[in-house]
């Protein structure tokens, strides 16, 4: 049996701290995970390896919230962030793009991996809403990709069990299909034991209250959706290890 293998969904240096005092071997950092995440800047990544010495860190590349059908400006972004990737001698990138058809957008994403080389490359959640998972599943293996972060296009892994279990079959060791989307240390077992997968996806985050004494809740600083600007989350050690010992 294979060891099983956790990536932390990091929204920051700290979280990435906590990941790796958990136990886990690799942290996807993001900004902006209300929004499913975006490229965290330079500063983020370069504090995250100042702050950690064994944990692999592999950084999102996505330019804005939304969809994942780009425009000429957004993917000479993409294709910079990329090289500040590199530079910073990180380990891994994440990124995906599709059609307006809903298709994998096999030139673009020829092209992301070029630039992303020898960098690992993980395939994200855009193939979460791709219109054919198993055309998508040859085109990401042919373009050179490592693994497929997926919920299986399910709203959580757990629903999404029945494809993810048939992508880690096509995969046949090709790729690594990652679960994530719901990974939590009570479902991660059962998860395994469905799929077959040996590497899953999950925040494993806690509330983070504020410090402030002084606090003016009239003005708001962001979306309305928000629940509290005097809340935030992060990556709790405790729960990274329950994932990791969850049998």
């Amino acid at each position: 049996m294979k060891k099983r293998v956790i990536e932390i969904c990091a929204n920051s240096a700290q979280s990435c701290v906590e990941a790796e005092a958990g136990g886990a071997k690799r942290v996807e950092l993001c900004a902006a995970i209300p929004e499913g995440g975006v490229t965290p800047s330079y500063g983020e990544i370069r504090t995250a390896q100042e702050m950690t010495s064994s944990v692999a860190i592999h950084c999102i590349i996505r330019p804005r919230g939304g969809d994942f059908l780009y425009t000429p400006a957004e993917i000479q972004s993409m294709l910079y962030d990329i090289e500040m990737a590199k530079a910073l001698n990180i380990q891994g990138v994440v990124f995906g793009c599709l059609t307006k058809e809903g298709d994998i957008d096999v030139a673009l994403l020829q092209r992301l991996v070029a630039a992303a080389k020898p960098l690992s490359i993980t395939f994200h959640r855009a193939f979460d809403v791709c219109r054919d998972p198993f055309k998508a599943l040859e085109q990401i293996v042919e373009a050179g990709c490592h693994r497929i972060l997926t919920s299986g296009q399910q709203p959580d892994a757990v629903k999404g069990i029945p494809l993810i279990a048939e992508l880690v079959k096509r995969a046949a060791g090709r790729i690594v299909i990652m679960p994530g989307c719901g990974v939590r240390e009570t479902n991660i077992a059962r998860i395994e034991a469905a799929t077959g997968a040996t590497e899953f996806h999950t925040s494993a985050r806690s509330v983070l209250y504020s410090r402030m004494e002084y606090r003016n809740e009239q003005v708001p600083m962001g979306s309305s959706a928000v629940t509290s600007e005097f809340e935030t989350v992060q990556t709790d050690r405790k729960k990274v290890a329950a994932c990791l010992s969850s049998y």
